[in-house]
């Protein structure tokens, strides 16, 4: 039998957190907003003794309830105690992104008052939950997310069992539109041949057959490929025995349409042979 899950979703005002806890909700989570840490645990044990609720459960911490997050480790320590399978999810945007959500919908920071500007406490605000951000066994940045995107981010979360040690997400990118923040390896592909020159190609993107063909039978992007797999495939059971529970690879070229689009496709097919772990790819400027 599986054992219950035990979501707890912190990081800055105007990241989606409500968005991420209505997401678990609609899975059939048991949700509560803004529950002080110190709470974890007795909420904890009313879940599992509660025959009437959803064993899965989910909470939402942020910094209104600073004063409760002194003992955040052991807190969640505690956890373990009631063999649940525990997931500390942070999400964060940058603060450009941050300032424009707030000007659009209107709504007041909960740390800004008469002397502090949304600048500062936003600034604030991660100061705060700093400690809370340490211990998050993933940190998602949804400065270019939609709210269906994160829905699916999620939703692939919530379905992680035991039988992955780790998930590898495999995201490509154009860099004229920005690095991904959450990336923890990047790699740099605007040096293989380019389908944007070829008339017929470029109105095409990577997923489609002739691109895939036509960047199939260029010797560098085949070997571009072989290292990039090589690398990843040396490296991830040094991560799997460091208890790491995510990997995000970007591959970026210039746009994002075609070449990093169909590296990342190739990637996703190799290492979804590997049982060991959970494979996903996010082709970030074709699903914006």
């Amino acid at each position: 039998m599986q054992a219950p899950k035990f979501f707890i979703i912190s990081g800055t005002s105007g990241s989606g957190k409500s968005i991420a806890l209505q997401a678990l909700e609609d899975l059939g989570f048991y949700c509560i907003d803004n529950l002080p840490a110190s709470l974890v645990t007795e909420l904890a044990a009313r879940v599992l003794s509660n025959d009437t609720v959803e064993h899965n459960c989910a909470i939402s911490i942020d910094a209104r309830n600073h004063d409760s997050l002194t003992n955040l480790q052991s807190n969640f320590d505690s956890l373990k105690a009631f063999n649940m399978e525990t997931r500390v999810l942070f999400l964060d945007a940058d603060d450009k992104t941050l300032l424009k959500r707030y000007s659009e919908t209107r709504r007041k920071h909960p740390l800004s008052d008469a002397t502090t500007s949304l600048a500062e406490a936003i600034a604030k605000e991660r100061k705060i939950l700093g400690e809370i951000a340490k211990v998050a066994h993933r940190r998602i940045d949804t400065s270019t997310s939609t709210p269906h995107e994160l829905r699916s981010l999620i939703r692939d979360e919530s379905e992680q069992g035991g039988v992955h040690a780790l998930t590898l997400q495999v995201q490509s990118f154009g860099f004229k539109y920005g690095n991904p923040d959450d990336a923890d390896f990047m790699f740099d592909v605007r040096c293989l041949p380019n389908p944007h020159w070829h008339p017929e190609l470029k109105p095409l993107t990577g997923l489609d057959a002739q691109v895939r063909t036509f960047l199939g039978e260029q010797p560098a992007c085949t070997a571009m490929f072989e290292q990039i797999r090589d690398f990843i495939e040396y490296w991830l059971p040094h991560f799997i025995a460091d208890n790491r529970n995510y990997i995000t690879l970007g591959i970026g070229c210039t746009g994002g349409q075609h070449r990093s689009v169909y590296l990342s496709s190739l990637l996703k097919e190799h290492f979804d042979k590997n049982e060991n772990i959970r494979t996903l790819v996010r082709h970030r400027e074709i699903q914006q």
